[in-house]
C-alpha cells in the first residue's frame, strides 16, 4: 500500500479529528463520536451517531 503524504497523514489523524469533534461539540451542542473506519485513507471519522461496535469508538466529545 502506498504511504500517505505528510499533509493527509496530518488531517486523517485521530488528533486532528478530536479537535475537530470538539469544535462540531462547541456549535452544534450534541455528542460527537470519533470511530475507527478501517479504511487506510480515512482511519477515523466524526459522527453524531454511536458506532455499532463498541470497539469502533475512540473518542466521545461531551
Amino acid at each position: 500500500m502506498q504511504q500517505l503524504s505528510p499533509l493527509r497523514a496530518r488531517l486523517a489523524s485521530f488528533e486532528h479529528a478530536y479537535a475537530v469533534a470538539t469544535r462540531l461539540r462547541r456549535q452544534t451542542g450534541r455528542d460527537q463520536f470519533v470511530v475507527r473506519t478501517g479504511d487506510p485513507l480515512q482511519p477515523v471519522r466524526i459522527t453524531e451517531t454511536p458506532p455499532v461496535a463498541s470497539g469502533d469508538l475512540m473518542a466521545r466529545v461531551l
